[in-house]
């Protein structure tokens, strides 16, 4: 692994202790405080949004590789659905309606930016960089939104479950406004919208919107340290390392045997692929965790597990990469 690799997993690292040492000396607050909550509603109302408009808004879908996407994204949400449901099926209602789609986000969503571009651009080149920042400019907007349709309609399903003479037409309204208007499908749709329209983002307005999106990235890595510090693993350690598994073992894999035997990529492009699929758990994932107050201790532990694993899985991924004859 390179340098430029090994030296941005040390700079996440240390930003997440940064966050776990706040928490732990409750620079932010004591425990009733719950200052993680706060900033993840902060990230999760006000950063994401502008950065999910933004992207939507300049996204040129006609120059969009659709061969490569597909290669990607048709097992990753295969993947993601795959534990969905599993978990429905396992957990019976079991500690919340949202908690078969933050499992399955844990398992699919990488860290495709803070270790994924330098992996990228040290290992591939600026070719290998194209088609990785091509992947990401879909990569929120997808999963995200997929999953947030999922655990809304989850959290209607049980909400009437529980409310007396709940009918359907306003269990349908609900659901379909939760969804819509949400912080991560609402800012996609608004941006896709603009977007077809033609309309072009003035100096300004997108100026705001980089500089608010910006703040994502770093502000999630502190949470994940306060996280840690404030609510510990609780008991989370082994699903943490089940979901860790999953993410660095089983994701790579999947993504390797679509996309090369099914959608015929080999060399660079499949390479680029596989390895963004094998990128440790995300940080978007314990966001997602926080905004529906379930599983944040084993996100967390995922995402610092998968993290230390990568150094070692990365390697793995390249050598059998290595391994396959190129056309």
């Amino acid at each position: 692994m390179s340098g430029a690799v090994l030296a941005k997993l040390l700079a996440i690292v240390l930003t997440v202790a940064l966050g776990w040492l706040a928490g732990r000396m409750r620079w932010l607050g004591e425990d009733k405080a719950d200052p993680a909550r706060v900033l993840s509603n902060a990230a999760f109302y006000v950063f994401l949004p502008a950065l999910l408009f933004r992207t939507t808004a300049r996204l040129d879908l006609a120059a969009l590789p659709w061969r490569i996407l597909l290669a990607f994204f048709l097992p990753t949400v295969g993947l993601m659905l795959a534990v969905y449901v599993l978990q429905h099926w396992r957990q019976k209602g079991a500690g919340g309606p949202a908690v078969p789609g933050v499992r399955a986000i844990s398992a699919i969503f990488g860290n495709t930016v803070q270790v994924g571009i330098p992996m990228s651009a040290a290992m591939f080149g600026e070719t290998g960089l194209g088609i990785h920042l091509m992947l990401i400019s879909m990569h929120s907007l997808i999963l995200l939104t997929v999953l947030t349709v999922l655990v809304e309609l989850d959290l209607a399903r049980d909400h009437a479950r529980h409310a007396r003479g709940a009918g359907l037409l306003p269990t349908l309204s609900s659901t379909l406004r939760n969804t819509l208007i949400h912080p991560v499908v609402l800012p996609v749709l608004a941006g896709l919208a603009w977007n077809a329209a033609g309309l072009g983002l003035p100096d300004i307005v997108d100026e705001v919107l980089q500089l608010l999106g910006s703040a994502v990235v770093p502000l999630c890595l502190v949470l994940i340290g306060l996280s840690l510090a404030y609510y510990g693993l609780q008991g989370s350690a082994r699903g943490a390392l089940r979901v860790t598994l999953a993410k660095l073992l089983l994701m790579p894999a999947l993504v390797l045997v679509v996309a090369h035997w099914g959608f015929g990529l080999d060399g660079l492009p499949l390479s680029v692929v596989v390895m963004m699929a094998s990128a440790p758990v995300g940080s978007n994932a314990l966001m997602f965790a926080q905004r529906y107050s379930t599983l944040q201790a084993e996100v967390t532990g995922a995402t610092v597990f998968s993290t230390l694993g990568f150094v070692l899985t990365a390697p793995l991924w390249l050598w059998l990469l290595g391994l396959l004859p190129t056309a």
